[in-house]
């Protein structure tokens, strides 16, 4: 794509509404990861539930096969300011996930943990949207395939309402909780909410 077409279709999707301010297109789908990229071994991974739950839950890598699965196709924003559009999602709706759940009526907030300790946070209202998705493929392919893992695998959430660091990758927990929990970014510089068509960069400590 031509530097004159990439600013003709920022144009046109910016009018469609799908361009938040101060973004750009990308054809690419840069890497930003904070830490190593772990390792997946099906054997021993699992995936955690806990907190205000009635009973945690934990399921293997084949057991969490198991969940029906749909596909998605959306924009996805960073807060870097490059925009991706039409990319498309494979795994378990977050809604659905829910189904599989007992929560106490205690849960207001859903904290991701990744591997190597890092977490990131949002109410359950917005997670509970129709488009969050947890993910096991992106474009028809497993996310734990060597060129695709940087970018999650083998389990990530998707959550394109927000900024892309709120999609966490390397998942491995989630936590209801009654409390909010800053996670790794949201306890520094950047915006606790992160709504990319509000420009919620950074927090008041900010920049």
């Amino acid at each position: 794509m031509s530097h004159l077409q990439r600013r003709e279709k920022e144009r046109l999707m910016r009018e469609a509404g799908r361009l938040p301010n101060g973004q750009s297109l990308t054809e690419k789908f840069p890497v930003l990861t904070y830490g190593p990229t772990p390792k997946f071994n099906p054997a021993t991974w699992d995936l955690r539930v806990f907190g205000a739950v009635k009973s945690e839950r934990r399921w293997t890598w084949a057991e969490f096969l198991e969940l029906p699965t749909q596909q998605m196709t959306v924009d996805i924003h960073c807060v870097t300011r490059w925009s991706k559009f039409d990319t498309t999602w494979e795994g378990v709706m977050f809604r659905d996930f829910l189904r599989e759940l007992e929560l106490t009526d205690e849960a207001r907030f859903v904290i991701a943990h990744c591997d190597y300790g890092y977490t990131t946070n949002l109410t359950l209202e917005a997670m509970d949207d129709d488009d969050v998705m947890l993910a096991t493929k992106y474009e028809d392919r497993w996310l734990h395939e060597p060129e695709l893992i940087e970018h999650g695998g083998p389990l990530r959430t998707v959550v394109p309402k927000r900024y892309f660091w709120k999609s966490a990758k390397f998942l491995r927990a989630l936590e209801f909780s009654p409390v909010d929990k800053p996670g790794f970014w949201e306890a520094g510089a950047y915006h606790n909410e992160g709504d990319p068509f509000k420009e919620e960069r950074f927090n008041r400590r900010g920049f």
